[in-house]
């Protein structure tokens, strides 16, 4: 009785706590060293207990045209070969794993999040929101981006895609507890102007879907997103310095809405579902 209480006790925790990482490096366009830098950060989360451990966008790879000229460009062979070894760390280190890549489907080429789970296949989220540079290497694919870990149902969204309540009211409607935003954005001079603006995207879309967000940005150039942990207010409740390789840890729980939470998300079910309390 006592060993089953204690167990009770011990997957209680788990679902109502998440050590969680976002590691913020700087990005280039050699696919080897990208992944020895992600190898170093998995085996410090790990000993750090880290269950779920997310890098930025295009980490795998760089991002077209700043570190590499095409999307095409991309050796996929060797990718290929990063992405298994990647899976192998999943399992090995039992955690679960995020990074954004590019995926090729004969001539089309995704902005992707590789999500590796411990003893699954992976599975990937492919970008919606294209414009600019985006829209000139890749293609648009339906994906949901959509995680479970621990008893902690996780949206992923990329970049672009924070401008956009819509892609982030999905998320709402099947009720993830925690979002997570990979971030390419940067500029080659500082601007902070820039980074306030995405930083009250972030914070807006946290507000709104009464979620915890977490986003990771490259550290290349300047950085004009936040690597970053909000709560369900908006609140920033850790934050990396900018242009820095570094990785943020924290132990996430769930905990009951406060009282303007409380009636965000009560009005926000009236207005999704139409249900009338």
């Amino acid at each position: 009785m006592h060993y089953t209480f204690l167990k009770y006790l011990i997957n209680s925790w788990r679902i109502t706590q998440l050590k969680i990482g976002a590691c913020q490096f700087k990005v280039t366009n050699h696919i080897t060293k990208n992944l020895e830098i992600m190898k170093r950060s998995i085996l410090d989360a790990s000993s750090q207990g880290v269950s779920l451990l997310v890098f930025p966008e295009c980490a795998f790879t760089g991002y077209p045209p700043r570190d590499i000229e095409t999307s095409s460009a991309v050796n996929f062979e060797e990718l290929e070969k990063a992405h298994r070894k990647m899976q192998c760390l999943s399992n090995q280190k039992n955690m679960h794993i995020i990074a954004g890549t590019i995926i090729q489907n004969e001539k089309r080429y995704f902005n992707s999040a590789m999500i590796c789970s411990p003893g699954r296949q992976p599975s990937f989220y492919h970008k919606r929101a294209l414009w600019g540079w985006d829209r000139d290497n890749f293609t648009a694919a339906d994906s949901d981006g959509i995680l479970e870990v621990d008893g902690w149902r996780i949206g992923i969204r990329i970049c672009f895609e924070v401008r956009f309540p819509e892609y982030f009211r999905e998320l709402y409607r099947v009720h993830t507890d925690l979002n997570i935003i990979l971030f390419y954005d940067v500029s080659e001079q500082k601007n902070p102007d820039r980074y306030d603006l995405i930083e009250s995207h972030i914070r807006t879309r946290a507000v709104e879907n009464v979620t915890y967000t977490l986003t990771v940005n490259t550290a290349s150039f300047y950085q004009t997103a936040p690597t970053a942990l909000y709560d369900r207010s908006g609140k920033s409740i850790a934050k990396l310095n900018r242009n820095q390789e570094e990785i943020l840890t924290y132990n996430l729980e769930k905990s009951s809405l406060n009282f303007g939470e409380q009636g965000r998300q009560e009005i926000s079910e009236e207005l999704v579902w139409g249900w009338e309390k």
